[in-house]
Order: C-alpha cells, then structure tokens, then sequence
C-alpha cells in the first residue's frame, strides 16, 4: 500500500528554519542585515567589518559573519575569497607589479602635496610603486609657505623635491608660489607641478560616486562643505567631512578611476625625484 506521507513526515515542515549557508563577501553585494532590517551594497570590507551603503547613500558598519540575508536567504558571511595571482599583475597605478620586492631605503628626495587627503589619494594609488622607489610622499596642509618650506629642505643633487599643488591654474595664487619657488634657492632642483581642480576631490571622476558632474560650488562658500551639500551629504562639523571622503576614497579601485590631468602630474614628479643624478 502507497504511504501517502512520504518517506519522512517533516520534510514539508512550514516551521522549520531554513539553514544559513557560508557566503564570501564580495564588494557591490546587496546584503540585509536581519536584525535591523538594513540594506545595502557592501563598499569596504577590512578588519573583520564590513561597511554597508543602501540606496539613499547612508552607510553603516557591520561585523562579518552571521545574521544576514542575501536574496531572503539566510547567509553567514565570511572574508572575500583571495583571488588567485596571474602573471603579470599590475600595481593599482597600472605598472607590472614585481613579486617579491621589498621596499627600498627611503631616498634623501622626497614629494609634498598639500594636504591629507592627497596624500592618501596618492598612497592608494601609487603606494606600491613609491616604495620601490623609496620615494617618502609627506603633506604640507597648504602651499601658502612653499617657498619657506623649499629653502627649509635645500634641494640639489641626489636631494630632489617635488611638490603636487591643487588648482594651479595661470593667473592663480597657486601659480605666483610655484614661480617663486623656481626662481628662488634650490628652483633649479625643485619641480611644482598641478592639477586644475579646486580640491583632490574632484580629481576621483565622478561616475564613480554615481553623478555625472561634480557640483558647481559659489564663491565664498567652503567647497567641500558646498559639495556634501549639493550631493545630501552631512557637512554638519570635520568628521562629516572625513566621511565624506573616506566614501568618495572607497570608490577608487586605480588609476583608472581618476582623472588624467592627475594621473600625468604625479607620474611626472615620480620621475622627477627618482632621476639619476
């Protein structure tokens, strides 16, 4: 006689709870916190957390592991998979990677920028070629004292210095400093070079924020502050700010997130300081 139950009575069981099943994080993947109901692409995994960002741009920190939902589905997340070395691989700034290498012994040469955030800009992007190069990138929180600063770190020989400046542009202030610099002491060992943006900001291309310009901010106004503003960003006080750009940094995967009038400066100062003599 046919058991019209089947082989086992529960397998059908309404009540009994899906399983979660490992899933590596992968950046891009829409994940649903369950506990909070929060959802959002993943933009930055690191140091066992993982950083959510949902459709209205609000981001949120979470740990890895269990307690998420991909699909409705129950998952527990576990660190990306490593993905396997090709032959040749290519540094973030597009140069063969050399496997191996260890970082040199910093040269007595060195390239300024004028604040953090190009100099953090610059790291991920060319980290891995500076060092080695053993070329020390260092950030000045302006350019108003260059010619000071150059005298200060009397270039020569085997002691180049190269100096990044934001919005050099004829006719700037930016400019009238850069044309001190060259005629004064150590001119002759010194390279300013610029890219035309107010700010590095703008230097990251802005579809990979999701716009199709970067706002146009009125005089007077701060233009960090201006352009969270426009994009409904807080700007309410500095950390703001800094999460601001820690969220326009995570989208810069290389050098072809950025915009040539950048790439060609820094490639330019690279070359410069690591000369022969």
């Amino acid at each position: 006689m046919a058991d019209r139950y089947g082989a086992d009575i529960l397998a059908q069981n309404p009540h009994r709870k899906p399983r979660s099943t490992e899933q590596p994080i992968e950046i891009g993947m829409v994940v649903e916190d369950a506990a909070t109901g929060f959802v959002g692409a993943v933009v930055r995994v690191e140091y066992g957390r993982m950083t959510l960002e949902d459709r209205h741009g609000r981001t949120k920190p979470f740990p890895v592991g269990p307690g998420y939902l991909i699909d409705g589905k129950p998952v527990i997340l576990t660190a990306p998979k490593k993905a396997a070395a090709a032959a040749p691989t290519r540094t973030a700034s597009g140069s063969v990677a050399v496997a191996g290498a260890r970082a040199k012994v910093a040269l007595a040469s060195r390239i300024y920028v004028e604040g953090r955030h190009d100099a953090e800009l610059v790291e991920q992007v060319w980290g891995e070629d500076l060092r080695i190069e053993g070329v020390v990138v260092e950030y000045l929180g302006g350019v108003d004292d260059l010619a000071a600063i150059v005298a200060d770190f009397r270039p020569g020989p085997g002691r180049r210095l190269g100096v990044l400046v934001d919005h050099l542009v004829a006719g700037s202030k930016e400019a009238r400093i850069a044309e001190q610099v060259r005629r004064g002491p150590g001119g002759e060992h010194t390279l300013v070079v610029g890219h035309p943006f107010i700010d590095i900001w703008e230097a990251v291309k802005p579809a990979r924020l999701g716009i199709a310009q970067w706002p146009v901010v009125p005089k007077g106004q701060d233009w960090k502050h201006g352009v969270c503003e426009a994009l409904g960003w807080r700007h309410r006080d500095q950390a703001d700010i800094a999460a601001a750009w820690q969220r326009i940094r995570g989208r810069v995967r290389d050098w072809t997130d950025l915009e040539p009038e950048l790439i060609g400066r820094v490639e330019e100062l690279i070359d410069f300081v690591t000369a022969p003599v």
